[in-house]
């Protein structure tokens, strides 16, 4: 077996399948496109759709993915169980109507237990099968797999209804009865039964039938392979880790945790160590999901986001951690995934600050709120119906902002109960302060009078950074307006503001409110646009604010220079995209932070290499002439003859701006911008992938972030030309290819001299026979290099008929190997391979099984295969 790092493993997987010919497909974001029956993406097939439904005809029909997946339907077993989290990765190769079951079975067999890839130890494999399905069973015999190793279920079939169906094969590892949690004799102790010892690692999904809305099922036009394999649960083998939590995925992440407590550690105890797997798992999840633009809200995915950061401080605070500490963690897990998912590393900071941002305002009431919960579970088991009500359950909620889930799981804990219909009706009492006036306004899912009646005017300045005398027009709290706002949040307008309003792409300026002394009032964590166009400024309220007062309103100047460098840029790009693919080229979306942007674009094929390269290098080009950026206020029908684009999802009044980088790039744009392109410093692209059909997406980095991450590759090559021992950085491909010639001559030299001395062997082998009753037996320990060679030996015995029994045993790095091969008056008399190796293996410390004609048996004691040989020989003369 393999011993390989999560980097290793998931690239492994993925040249496999790309040497049989699969496009490799990079992984998705895990915010559904156009898709909104999901939530997240929660599968590889996920993906998928568009190809297995038709819509979409891919360039390759064969396919290999390593895709990020989140699944929170069972958020409460993370931690407790050696397997479940929210955010994994789901390994999968997929036929669109190309190969079929002869294929998938042999490749996944061969990447399984071949010596050039995983080389798991075949007599702890297993596959479950649909009773029915006689061609799956035949091709797993075909390959290999023992028959007694094939577990036939009913449950086999993938069916959710109407739509693609088809029977399926699971492969489990056997880990061993020392790992199992039931008893041996056991009604659930086989694959595919409710145990720990027989892991799945593969699912293979044969879809051949169309079930359609009649019940019947009928063969599908095309047949399609969908594949799952869990990288976790496979590395925890390859790793020899108890559980997912062993691996390096997670450890590095534990062991920095571990930093941040007192004295705590992971695997002291089981109620530390659950705090710690949740802690893992969850920063895992947060991270990610933020990298892909899910953001911690009241409802929907950013509601998972909140409850996930908020469970996870919660077991912080368990572990003695006080305060924020979750974001510290971001850089870990993006070290730890950077190989293949760069993007956690290159958005770490923006990643921290929001987690840090959803940390301290939890973190606020976080004390009190445990407090009052541990006071409540103590009057409950003091109970006679050991039960938190529901109304205090929502007291929580409301006051302290504890997720309904959390009290639950917490009660759970302490062997109690919770009245979720109380709770509900109280939620339902008071939807009004549930909804709060951030959870409402901000979704503008409805129409709101409160803010459609808002006539005062909120004049947004541009090219301005502070407004001392800002005088406060509006205030609304709880959807109401009031005169004055003195509780944790509210809604601001002024008369004028410095405050950018998120819009065309273009994040929201954060910033501060300060009174005419200078005393700080408020914290401006949102600008949000009312129906009327106001600034609406959506704070945090640390002093009283009264209506018709002024305050001074300050941006953060740093984050609104780097929305200006990345705005200008996505205009730059935008022309730049237009000039190398053609004007037919056009902008679908964007996302303006201050170190980062996204740009969505229409484009039926992917970009070339030569194609991105054209496009980074013209925007640096424009960059470099250090051109000046104009504005100009006009009218709509001006701005057209001017040459202007508009955005994909524009809305324009009587008046628009232009703007103008010389005749390269003229758009409409209410945005920020730079006064020079020079500004901007640098641009790189960090990718480009499809989000849809006719839909591509680049993501790009500038100023110090595109240094950042230019200055991180410079030192990989350094480290590459330093490895490969080349002179000059020039020569490093060269140098390269030609070690990997080396290693494939040397590689081929080796497998022909081991041929030839095998060869050799064999004969001075099969000359020595011995008669065990009426049976001409062959029986030795021989010096080879493990299991294939005693195979290959096999073979040539079958070949030749040199006796009626093969008996071969060798010791290969610390490990027994053996092998039984019977012909047929060996058969005739009633033996068995797969018996008589059962009776030697436990000798050896192995076990092992097959075929009647041929067994083999693994095991970790080589002082044991004499006396196992003499075994299977005594047992032969018995018969």
């Amino acid at each position: 077996m393999k011993k390989l790092t999560s980097s290793e493993f998931r690239q492994m997987f993925l040249d496999f399948f790309k040497q049989h010919g699969h496009m490799v497909l990079p992984s998705q974001s895990l915010i559904p496109q156009d898709d909104p029956t999901l939530l997240w993406i929660n599968s590889g097939v996920a993906t998928m759709k568009k190809y297995f439904d038709g819509s979409v005809v891919p360039e390759n029909h064969r396919i290999t993915s390593s895709q990020k997946s989140i699944r929170t339907n069972d958020i409460e077993n993370v931690g407790k169980t050696a397997r479940h989290q929210t955010f994994f990765e789901m390994l999968g190769n997929f036929s669109v109507g190309d190969y079929f079951k002869k294929e998938a079975i042999t490749w996944a067999w061969e990447f399984l237990t071949s010596p050039d890839w995983l080389d798991l130890d075949q007599e702890k494999l297993y596959c479950t099968v649909y009773p029915k399905d006689t061609e799956a069973q035949k091709i797993w015999l075909q390959v290999g797999m023992p028959e007694d190793h094939i577990v036939k279920l009913e449950e086999n079939f993938w069916d959710i209804g109407e739509g693609p169906c088809g029977p399926d094969s699971e492969i489990f590892y056997d880990r061993g009865q020392e790992n199992n949690d039931v008893a041996e004799d056991d009604p659930e102790n086989f694959p595919g039964g409710e145990n720990a010892r027989y892991l799945e690692i593969w699912n293979i999904v044969f879809s051949q039938y169309n079930h359609l809305a009649n019940g019947k099922y009928v063969d599908q036009p095309h047949k399609n392979i969908d594949t799952g394999m869990g990288l976790e649960r496979v590395l925890s083998i390859l790793q020899d880790a108890p559980t997912n939590f062993e691996t390096d995925l997670f450890l590095p992440i534990i062991h920095e945790t571990e930093k941040m407590t007192a004295a705590k550690k992971y695997g002291s105890n089981k109620a530390d160590t659950t705090a710690f797997k949740i802690i893992a798992d969850h920063v895992r999840t947060v991270s990610f999901a933020i990298a892909d633009g899910a953001l911690p809200s009241n409802t929907g995915r950013g509601y998972v986001l909140r409850r996930l950061i908020r469970r996870a401080d919660l077991n912080g605070q368990r572990l003695g951690i006080k305060g924020a500490f979750l974001y510290k963690l971001v850089p870990v897990v993006g070290k730890i995934m950077e190989s293949h998912y760069p993007e956690v590393t290159e958005q770490k900071d923006f990643i921290a600050k929001v987690i840090k941002n959803e940390e301290e305002r939890f973190q606020l009431t976080l004390e009190s709120g445990l407090t009052l919960l541990d006071d409540l579970i103590a009057s409950a088991q003091k109970s006679e119906d050991k039960t938190i009500t529901g109304k205090d359950a929502f007291k929580l909620f409301d006051t302290y902002g504890f997720p309904y889930e959390l009290t639950f799981e917490t009660a759970q804990d302490a062997g109690l109960k919770v009245d979720q219909k109380g709770f509900d009706a109280e939620m339902a009492a008071q939807k009004d302060r549930a909804r709060k006036a951030r959870g409402n306004l901000q979704s503008m899912s409805s129409q709101d009078e409160t803010l459609m009646n808002l006539k005062d005017k909120s004049e947004f300045e541009y090219g301005v950074y502070e407004e001392k005398h800002a005088k406060l027009v509006d205030i609304i709290v709880d959807d109401q307006l009031v005169d004055k706002a003195d509780g944790d949040n509210a809604v601001l307008i002024f008369d004028k503001t410095p405050f950018y309003g998120e819009r065309g792409g273009q994040v929201a300026d954060h910033g501060n409110i300060y009174d005419q002394e200078g005393e700080l009032v408020a914290q401006v964590t949102d600008v949000q646009h009312a129906p009327n166009d106001q600034n609406m400024h959506f704070v945090d309220v640390i002093l009283p604010l009264t209506k018709g007062e002024e305050y001074t309103l300050k941006i953060d100047r740093v984050r609104r220079e780097g929305l200006r460098h990345s705005h200008t840029a996505t205009h730059l790009l935008h022309a730049a995209l237009r000039s190398v693919l053609g004007e037919h080229t056009h902008q679908a979306g964007s996302l303006v932070e201050p170190d980062y942007l996204r740009f969505d674009f229409t484009a039926l094929e992917p970009m070339t290499d030569k194609e991105i390269k054209s496009v980074e290098n013209l925007v640096n080009q424009k960059i470099w002439e250090a051109i000046d950026v104009k504005t100009t206020i006009t009218d709509p029908d001006t701005g057209r003859k001017m040459g202007a684009l508009a955005l994909f999802d524009g809305k324009y009044g009587d008046k628009v701006r232009v703007v103008q980088i010389e005749d390269f790039s003229i758009e409409f744009c209410g945005g920020t911008h730079c006064a020079n392109t020079n500004q901007i410093g640098i641009f790189k692209i960090t990718s480009e992938s499809a989000i849809g059909a006719g839909m591509r997406r680049i993501e790009a980095v500038v100023s110090k972030k595109a240094y950042e991450y230019l200055a991180n590759r410079s030192e990989l090559l350094d480290e590459i030309q330093a490895e490969v021992k080349s002179t000059k950085p020039e020569d490093i491909i060269d140098k390269v290819d030609s070690l990997e010639k080396d290693l494939h001559d040397s590689q081929k030299q080796v497998e022909d001299l081991n041929l030839q001395i095998n060869q050799s062997k064999a004969n001075s082998i099969f000359d020595n026979v011995e008669q065990v009753g009426d049976l001409s037996v062959i029986a030795q320990r021989v010096d080879v290099n493990g299991m294939n060679d005693l195979r290959e030996f096999a073979d040539t015995w079958k070949s030749d008929q040199k006796s009626d029994v093969l008996i071969l045993a060798t010791a290969s790095d610390g490990k027994a190997n053996m092998i039984i091969s019977l012909g047929d008056k060996a058969l005739a008399k009633g033996l068995k391979a797969g018996d008589l190796i059962k009776q030697a293996a436990p000798i050896f410390g192995g076990g092992g099984g097959g075929r009647p004609n041929m067994a083999q048996a693994g095991g970790k004691k080589p002082e044991g295969l004499e006396k196992a040989i003499q075994t299977v020989i005594t047992a032969i003369a018995k018969n």
